[in-house]
């Protein structure tokens, strides 16, 4: 069953910040720090799953198996990445069916059409306002219990324009959305208007590197937005990373003489990854040879 954490939250206007989750061990780090929830990013997730761009490659089984695996693993609520539902109105029922019954406490679906891409690249186009008010209903529908949050966000803002985007935005609200995800506003006086006239939690996509200004938390708040994502935090800094220590060790020939914040030590990650219990029940069981 879907955490209740992040619907309470919400309802008690409590500012929701959520970095993006892409793996196990970010999934663990972000998991011990105390945010209110977490974001199974789609981007983060295709990449580091199949390697490849998240352009629709990955499947309702791929997603479902890893966001399953964020819930079933993680203390904190996940908003998970849901792409458009992966299909039609038969494959929305089913993903949200899915979704909670994994223990996600909020799914995002789009109004692309297939297939998809992600929300800061170009070439996306969408649906009918009227097809994807009818995802909406559906999910509401298919859901068993509304603290399963559903996330209606439209990609309409780059092809069609704010004024589209905006409208859309009210539309599924009207249709049930419990919150609305405008993607890719391009300036602070877009975002401003998405906080003045969508009457609706909003949610506030923080892509390092994308369309949208990044604001911190406080100026997000003021402008009306509720939810702030930051999907790419994580796995932007897990590349560069990589990348510093596999050229030093590409250049020196050995691991040592690298600053001590590039490593985040074996003891550490044993212990993130629960070797502790392993060996203490290695050690209740052991038997005399």
């Amino acid at each position: 069953m879907p955490d209740p954490r992040l619907a309470t939250a919400l309802a008690q206007k409590k500012f929701i910040l959520a970095p993006g989750i892409f793996d196990m061990i970010s999934a663990k780090i972000a998991d011990a720090m105390g945010f209110t929830a977490l974001y199974g990013t789609g981007y983060g997730t295709v990449s580091s799953y199949l390697g490849v761009a998240d352009a629709g490659i990955a499947t309702y089984t791929d997603m479902l198996a890893r966001m399953s695996r964020y819930a079933q693993s993680c203390a904190t609520p996940i908003i998970a990445d849901a792409d458009t539902g992966y299909g039609g109105l038969l494959n929305v029922r089913h993903t949200v069916q899915g979704y909670e019954a994994a223990g996600i406490a909020a799914i995002q679906i789009e109004d692309q059409e297939l297939p998809k891409k992600c929300g800061h690249t170009p070439g996306r186009k969408v649906i009918s306002t009227r097809d994807m008010c009818l995802k909406i209903e559906v999910a509401l529908a298919a859901r068993k219990s509304e603290n399963f949050l559903i996330i209606a966000r439209t990609d309409a803002r780059t092809s069609l324009g704010p004024d589209e985007a905006l409208a859309r935005g009210r539309a599924y609200r009207r249709a049930g959305a419990d919150v609305v995800f405008i993607e890719s506003p391009e300036t602070v006086d877009e975002m401003a208007r998405i906080g003045q006239e969508i009457d609706a939690p909003l949610l506030a996509n923080m892509a390092d590197g994308g369309r949208t200004p990044i604001l911190p938390a406080e100026q997000l708040q003021k402008l009306g937005f509720d939810i702030a994502i930051f999907p790419a935090i994580g796995f932007l800094a897990v590349a560069a990373a990589a990348e510093r220590v596999y050229g030093h060790l590409l250049a020196t020939g050995t691991s040592t003489g690298l600053a001590p914040h590039d490593s985040y030590g074996f003891a550490r990650m044993c212990d993130l990854m629960g070797f502790q219990d392993v060996w203490d029940f290695e050690k209740q069981w052991a038997r005399p040879e």
